[in-house]
């Protein structure tokens, strides 16, 4: 006999299941975005790596099955969400820390802490831009609250000197993060995704480096599906896709 609780959540698969996750059936639920936002993060074993609204803690999770050795650490606002992600690096075996706190006032003790690596997947739409999602959790996970500029900053001072902030986020947010990350951060790289070939991107990767000074670098986009239009029901994702999403490679970012 399953519990309530139980009954509340799924346990769903990442990279062709080398990660598994515990997320609420209701609510905002980790998906692709989170596996390729831990694709394009650059880490080797042994480095620390800190995670901005880390929901239940899939991204790091991912990462994690792909480079041995990190430390891993996890910021979530919300309770439930940071207990799953709690309990899911438990049953992966992962090195990672997961505060409940909001990413405005971290921890003191956090506070001290430098990371070689930030990365985050920041709410995707503005305040206002649309109508609010009716489960909290959701609304929490996609409606901007605390502004970009404060989840840019927050990055960019807790990064070690030299190290990397990774962000994945909606195209038409490129203009809200730019200013910020110019202003933080350099050595700004952007990596448009595009659904198919002569589609506009609905995504983009932003990397940026701590005291970096190389010019802003607008890569050409990666195709995710092949073909311009869905023709039958069956994955049709690009090959360097599918070593992403299913065998846990990293983005071949250009």
């Amino acid at each position: 006999m399953t519990s309530k609780s139980e009954e509340m959540v799924t346990r769903d698969a990442f990279l062709g299941g080398r990660v598994m996750a515990l997320q609420p059936k209701n609510g905002f639920r980790s998906g692709v975005d989170a596996v390729l936002l831990a694709s394009a993060v650059q880490a080797v074993p042994g480095q620390k790596v800190l995670e901005l609204g880390c929901g239940v803690g899939v991204a790091s999770l991912c990462l994690n099955a792909r480079v041995s050795g990190l430390n891993l650490t996890g910021v979530e606002l919300q309770q439930g969400y940071a207990d799953l992600a709690r309990q899911n690096a438990t049953a992966a075996g992962a090195a990672m820390r997961i505060f409940e706190a909001d990413l405005a006032k971290l921890p003191a003790d956090l506070r001290q802490e430098q990371f070689d690596h930030v990365m985050a997947n920041p709410p995707y739409y503005s305040i206002g831009s649309r109508q609010p999602a009716k489960n909290v959790g959701r609304e929490t996970a996609l409606g901007e609250a605390t502004l970009m500029q404060t989840w840019i900053e927050v990055a960019a001072k807790r990064l070690a000197p030299k190290g990397y902030a990774t962000f994945i986020q909606r195209a038409d947010r490129l203009a809200d993060m730019l200013g910020p990350l110019s202003a933080c951060l350099g050595s700004i790289e952007v990596q448009p995704l595009a659904p198919r070939d002569g589609k506009d991107s609905h995504l983009v990767i932003l990397r940026a480096r701590k005291d970096g000074r190389a010019p802003l670098i607008l890569h050409a986009p990666l195709i995710l599906h092949e073909g311009p239009v869905h023709l039958r029901d069956a994955n049709d994702y690009q090959t360097w896709a599918v070593d992403v999403l299913m065998n846990g490679h990293p983005m071949p970012l250009r």
